[in-house]
């Protein structure tokens, strides 16, 4: 048995398995160990050593333990797996969580369904790669899907994606949370903004009172940023003396310094973004792609308004009647140019659709209430199976009698 904890289900032990170890993944399963422990579960996860998961997940109340990963998949992951399945052994888990593609599958060829499994893609690899990289995570995928018992989206359109690919699931949905506690409006709102454009790297001469675009996200092709700087010109024209930041790293950097037009700014990497949202007026995400991206959420949180590209779960999560001034199609400049000039040139729009945002996170996206609903898909999969009822005898039927009919006499 592979079950080893003493205390039992009363206090499951859940093994978090992911590649990625910085960024959205990071701080999704940052946030479910801390709102699990505090559940009572045992929270266990194996990652590459590197990034903020480490440090974030054990100071959150998990046990971390290292899962070597090379950077693409390959021949290595036989052996990938072999250490997996060794490391399974070693923790016990009552159940498997696995983050995003590359660990899903070593997952469900660790585990040959002897524990219970939940996948989370955290976005879909086969939409992430091209040519024959896509064409075996899709395979991979397919294969891999009829052996767990739960392939979790963090929205409907990740999910009917997936389907729609001929992934053969049994889905669940439940959207990301934010911790609404660490993501909130800042006490006396216009002297923090104040402070942090004087105090926030990139935004040292930046007059307190002009606007400010903020993008967070990494520099890569999926995120999009270069159609928001194709877009950026138009917005300055309309809009004198505004700014652009972008906060972020990756591999894009040189490509996009190169390609941005005056007023745009590189913060670089930030490890807590809220200050970011907090300092600016507007939040854009331009994705080419997602799963369902976390700064959105969390720029709402702060009540800011933002401009996402209707891609993902990026529409689901927007607060009624936003989509109109807050939509726009991927890859579209001018589109994007048109709904930023927009907000940034209606500052009651602006400040409309920020408290509706705020209203829209703490109505459906605490924290809190997500990783419950994560914690009762565990105790779902995790119950005894239910008895079948004894078959019952069939009653024969009495015989049939002859009709009669009173008689009334006269």
């Amino acid at each position: 048995m592979l079950r080893q904890d003493p205390q039992g289900p009363e206090r499951p032990t859940v093994l978090h398995v992911s590649r990625p170890v910085d960024g959205k993944v990071a701080r999704v399963v940052t946030d479910l160990v801390r709102c699990h422990t505090a559940a009572g579960v045992r929270s266990v996860v194996a990652a590459p050593p590197g990034g903020t998961l480490h440090r974030d997940a054990a100071a959150a109340g998990a046990d971390v333990v290292p899962w070597p990963v090379r950077p693409s998949p390959g021949p290595a992951l036989a052996a990938e797996t072999w250490r997996l399945a060794r490391l399974i052994r070693a923790v016990g888990p009552h159940l498997v969580h696995s983050h995003g593609g590359r660990a899903g599958c070593a997952v469900r060829l660790a585990v040959r369904g002897r524990v219970p499994t939940v996948h989370q893609p955290h976005a879909w690899a086969f939409e992430t790669a091209g040519g024959a990289t896509a064409r075996a995570a899709l395979g991979g995928e397919r294969y891999a899907a009829r052996r767990a018992d739960r392939v979790l989206c963090a929205s409907e359109a990740e999910r009917l994606r997936g389907s729609g690919a001929g992934v053969p699931a049994r889905w669940a949905v439940i959207p990301n949370g934010v911790d609404l506690d660490r993501c909130a409006p800042a006490h006396r709102e216009d002297a923090v903004r104040r402070a942090l454009r004087r105090d926030l790297p990139a935004l040292g001469d930046l007059p307190p009172d002009a606007p400010l675009v903020v993008c967070v996200g990494r520099l890569c092709p999926r995120k999009g940023q270069l159609s928001l700087l194709r877009a950026w010109p138009a917005v300055a024209a309309a809009v004198p003396g505004a700014r652009l930041v972008l906060v972020g790293d990756g591999p894009d950097r040189e490509l996009l310094h190169a390609a941005a037009p005056p007023g745009v700014r590189f913060a670089g990497a930030a490890r807590d973004a809220v200050p970011w949202y907090r300092a600016a007026d507007l939040v854009v995400l331009p994705s080419r792609g997602e799963g369902a991206a976390l700064a959105p959420l969390e720029a709402m949180a702060c009540g800011r308004p933002v401009v996402v590209t209707d891609v993902g779960g990026a529409g689901e999560c927007l607060p009624p009647g936003a989509a109109a001034h807050c939509l726009v199609p991927p890859t579209d400049p001018a589109a994007l140019a048109r709904a930023v000039r927009g907000l940034l040139t209606r500052p009651g729009l602006r400040a409309t659709l920020g408290q509706r945002a705020l209203e829209h996170m703490r109505a459906g996206y605490d924290v809190r209430d997500t990783a419950a609903a994560v914690l009762g898909l565990y105790r779902e999969l995790l119950a005894p199976p239910v008895p079948a009822a004894p078959a019952i005898p069939a009653v024969p039927e009495p015989a049939a009698r002859p009709e009669t009919r009173e008689r009334v006499g006269r």
